[in-house]
């Protein structure tokens, strides 16, 4: 699609826009039906597409795609009224005799740029939110998973008028002249690199977004955790889509007591939940050769501690972790999102806590511990956009709490509520009543009116 078809969708989008028909929740609770509906029609060719770009399993699809898509979209459907609500605030007693309210309204033209790694998720979980907001929305998902984007355009076709939901393929011409385009809204997922060019287009229009990035997620095994549990944890959050996952458990920080116990116990749980991974047609693969020459590139043959091996044809890598690593080492200087799990030590969780706040803001953070106040303190002083306390991966598996990065790791929200909220504008109105006008603000001034406005305000 070139550059003029591109704006001409966009200005059909803003032309629709402004009619106001999005603004009605009755249009906007009939547009996320019709879109449930359809995803559960084409449910088949969805686990299809995502079998063929990423290997993934019809199972896996479900739980980590579809499913909480869906979920999303109940949950949108349940709380769509509630959350387009007026909300009524308290008026100070300067501003009597008047109504204060809080008006959510959509942005209007929202880009939805997505990834390869969740392609069909990660491109309508966000499509979801815009819609029950009253946004039109172009989206734009990786040209890395093709038939994925072919059935997302099927069904958005199915679904909308392109005035109202529209989508373009393609590969960074078409990213380049979108991001040329006047949007309302941009919401970007993706890498730190894209990230910060689509913040530069933006910025020229000053155009609102979030960014959705990823970054070196830690995972810390305090010595008082559940070494057994910790480990099947921690292998499923991990391996999960083999490592491609933005919140993905980067790599594990451990108590030096207790890492001889914890890598036994890893190296039993990739056994258990994955056999011989290089032939478990549940085990997915990686996205392209690009990346699997770049993620086998960051494996130290002398640091190797379990996996390793490989099928170049199948794109496929064992699961894989790394011991004796060093914050030094290569596999340490960027977000691995592959299979290969390195740990490192610490002395205290003191040490922890200063070292991982030395670095970049992660976009997830995980703890394992029994200890309450080590819960507490870590997840206190370290900064990261989401996580959890002795599991990994499901805090964003819930449309009743945001997801979203923190510094480097992203800025913004969404799921449910918060996802409502990132795609719409609160208006602050004050609806004044015409019978009384207090005189106190007009001049000429007098010293009454002074004591007046002194006992309001204070």
């Amino acid at each position: 699609m070139n550059e003029t078809e591109i704006k001409t969708i966009v200005q059909k989008q803003r032309t629709y826009f402004d009619t106001g028909k999005t603004l009605d929740i009755t249009f906007r609770i009939r547009a996320l039906r019709r879109l449930r509906e359809t995803i559960r029609a084409h449910e088949k060719e969805i686990h299809a597409a995502l079998q063929s770009d990423l290997g993934k399993s019809n199972f896996e699809s479900y739980m980590c795609e579809t499913g909480l898509v869906l979920s999303e979209i109940t949950h949108m459907l349940r709380h769509i009224r509630s959350y387009a609500r007026e909300k009524n605030v308290h008026t100070p007693l300067a501003q009597f005799h008047s109504r204060s309210f809080r008006k959510p309204s959509p942005y209007g033209v929202v880009l939805i740029m997505s990834p390869w790694n969740y392609p069909f998720l990660l491109t309508i979980d966000p499509l979801v939110d815009a819609i029950a907001a009253g946004n039109t929305a172009i989206l734009k998902p990786s040209a890395y998973s093709p038939e994925t984007s072919r059935i997302i355009s099927l069904i958005i076709r199915e679904c909308f008028n392109e005035s109202h939901v529209a989508v373009v393929t393609g590969g960074r011409a078409e990213n380049t002249c979108l991001l040329n385009q006047h949007f309302d809204y941009i919401f970007f997922t993706g890498s730190q690199a894209v990230g910060k060019e689509v913040m530069r287009h933006a910025a020229e229009r000053l155009t609102p977004m979030t960014l959705e990035l990823g970054g070196k997620s830690p995972c810390i095994v305090e010595k008082t955790a559940n070494i057994p549990l910790a480990a099947r944890r921690i292998v499923f959050g991990k391996y999960l889509n083999c490592g491609q996952t933005c919140v993905a458990p980067d790599y594990i920080y451990c108590d030096a007591e207790i890492k001889g116990a914890l890598l036994q116990e890893i190296k039993k749980q990739i056994r258990l939940q994955f056999g011989n991974a290089l032939r478990n047609k549940d085990y997915g693969t990686i996205i392209n050769r690009k990346h699997f020459d770049r993620i086998t590139g960051l494996i130290d043959r002398e640091k190797l501690f379990c996996g390793g091996g490989s099928d170049p044809g199948a794109l496929k890598i064992e699961p894989t972790v790394m011991d004796h690593v060093t914050f030094d080492d290569a596999v340490m200087q960027e977000e691995i999102f592959g299979p290969v799990l390195p740990v490192l030590v610490y002395d205290s969780i003191d040490q922890a806590i200063r070292t991982i706040q030395s670095m970049a803001h992660p976009l997830a953070l995980y703890l394992f511990t029994k200890n309450k106040a080590v819960a507490k303190k870590v997840m206190s002083r370290c900064g990261f956009g989401g996580g959890c306390v002795n599991d990994t991966i499901i805090h964003l598996a819930t449309s009743e709490m945001g997801f979203g990065g923190f510094g480097e790791s992203g800025m913004g929200a969404y799921h449910g509520k918060d996802g409502f909220r990132t795609f719409s504008h609160y208006k602050s109105i004050v609806d004044k009543k015409t019978w009384l006008d207090l005189p106190m603000r007009y001049q000429p001034y007098r010293p009454v009116y002074e004591k007046l406005i002194r006992f309001f305000l204070r």
